[in-house]
């Protein structure tokens, strides 16, 4: 094989269609544009979502529901994940270098997902209520 061989697969390259070429070609006269209306002139373009001068789908509906942008500053853990940790204190920089919460985490929260049988203290992490009762429940404890 030499360089001045290689040559694409077949099929994978084709001509570009030429347009308004002749009526033999089978895209003479209006070349696939049809007959008149704004889609057939030269310059004719429009919005993406424009319809015409309707109010658009987007504007018609409800605006509904909202994403906080520090969400991604929050990050959950199970009770499965801290049994499987292997650690007595647990703190948020552990939790991220075991990988199961994101470099970006601020705000840590322990949910009752899993069972925990192992003494854990958690340092500057919350929990839900049922998270809470299961991590005292085993002798567990949280500190601020």
């Amino acid at each position: 094989m030499q360089l001045n061989t290689i040559k694409p697969a077949q099929g994978a390259k084709h001509a570009k269609r030429r347009v308004g070429r002749g009526i033999g070609s089978g895209l003479g006269k209006t070349a696939g544009r049809g007959h008149k209306g704004q889609k057939s002139r030269a310059g004719g373009f429009h919005k993406v979502g424009f319809e015409g001068g309707q109010m658009p789908l987007q504007r018609r509906l409800p605006k509904r529901g909202f994403k906080s942008a520090s969400l991604k500053f929050n990050a959950e853990v199970r009770l499965s994940d801290l049994e499987r940790l292997d650690l007595g204190e647990v703190d948020v920089l552990a939790l991220k270098q075991a990988g199961l919460v994101p470099e970006l985490a601020k705000v840590v929260k322990i949910i009752a997902a899993g069972k925990l049988t192992k003494k854990v203290v958690l340092k500057g992490i919350g929990a839900t209520a049922g998270a809470k009762a299961a991590v005292e429940a085993v002798g567990g404890s949280f500190v601020e």
